[in-house]
């Protein structure tokens, strides 16, 4: 049974496969990524794509990120996420391009139905479009669509969808004022 469905008896929302992917995932970011130095970005991104993440060229992915399951994580180019960035990505998580993902930020792509008696999970995926901008220790969650070019100011909490260019600060996150455009190409 899915996650999505959720499970009605309240066992687990993951297979025991997935479990021990999952298991061997954590130690090989441990091994192979999670001690390395600050340069040795492309590392970390293969060692992520050899896990099924789908990472764009010149990205660069510190060693104390934490991600749930790389085959969630689809990452356009030239994204930075920060040092202690998470990407709890139960759900996807689908990251433009030219993005950046300030440190110690926080992505959350599920959630729990209230309204069940075991509180089955709810895979709720993250869209975040290009030129987007997290800032520091801000919570972006489950469900959640940033435009283009959006950005979520420090510590920011959003939960719901960011229009494209909106800059957005505060808990709950609330629209602020508006970016210019960047480029007519950017338009």
């Amino acid at each position: 049974m899915s996650a999505q469905s959720g499970n009605r008896e309240g066992g687990p929302a993951f297979s025991l496969g997935s479990r021990a992917y999952r298991a061997v995932w954590q130690v090989a970011w441990t091994l192979l990524a999670a001690w390395t130095p600050p340069p040795l970005h492309a590392w970390r991104a293969a060692v992520l794509r050899a896990f099924g993440a789908r990472i764009g060229a010149n990205c660069r992915i510190y060693a104390s990120v934490r991600i749930w399951d790389p085959r969630n994580l689809l990452v356009g180019s030239n994204v930075m996420v920060g040092p202690g960035a998470h990407l709890y990505n139960q759900g996807a998580i689908r990251i433009g391009n030219d993005v950046v993902i300030s440190q110690r930020a926080h992505l959350c792509a599920s959630t729990h139905a209230i309204d069940d008696w075991h509180f089955q999970l709810r895979l709720r995926p993250i869209a975040i479009g290009d030129q987007c901008w997290i800032a520091a220790e801000a919570f972006v969650g489950p469900g959640v669509t940033m435009g283009r070019g959006a950005v979520l100011a420090a510590r920011g909490v959003l939960f719901g969808d960011a229009e494209a260019w909106g800059v957005y600060r505060g808990n709950p996150a609330s629209l602020v004022k508006t970016r210019p455009v960047l480029s007519e190409t950017d338009a």
